[in-house]
């Protein structure tokens, strides 16, 4: 644990020095209520990658992504100050999609509850959760190779 008066509390000693000249890079996952088929469609896409490139501006980067029909996945480095939390951004990001979804005549609720974050210590780590997400949609049978699913990409390389 830091000392009082640490810039980051709760945050080992020992990770000061893994981001000390990088953001936080986190993995994020997050699911339909019911794990309801919402999300593979264009609209869908159209609206996550513009809301990805918008919050470039708030030195929010979001790097490579898989929108399942179900879910989403997601690597995201956040700016270590200013008032931009991951769970609001989540949130926001929840919310944008929502009415994208609310256009498209898909009725509330649209969300789980929560979502599920993982911060990546190693661009090994990262490697490996890409390497698994960019599967998923040959393992659930909705495409032959990755590079033939049209909802993912790379909106910032981290």
């Amino acid at each position: 644990m830091n000392p009082p008066g640490s810039p980051h509390p709760r945050r080992p000693t020992r990770l000061d020095r893994v981001f000390a000249e990088l953001p936080p890079l986190y993995f994020v996952t997050f699911n339909t209520h019911r794990r309801a088929h919402l999300l593979a469609r264009k609209p869908i896409h159209a609206t996550f990658v513009e809301f990805c490139r918008r919050a470039e501006g708030l030195n929010i980067a979001v790097g490579r992504y898989v929108l399942m029909p179900d879910h989403i996945h997601l690597f995201v480095a956040l700016p270590e100050v200013g008032n931009v939390t991951l769970g609001g951004w989540v949130k926001s990001l929840k919310a944008v999609l929502g009415k994208t979804l609310l256009t498209l005549n898909v009725d509330k609720p649209h969300w789980q509850e929560g979502f599920f974050d993982h911060l990546l210590r190693s661009a090994e780590s990262e490697s490996q959760k890409w390497d698994y997400i960019r599967m998923n949609p040959v393992r659930a049978g909705l495409c032959r190779a990755p590079e033939d699913w049209p909802y993912q990409g790379e909106i910032t390389r981290l």
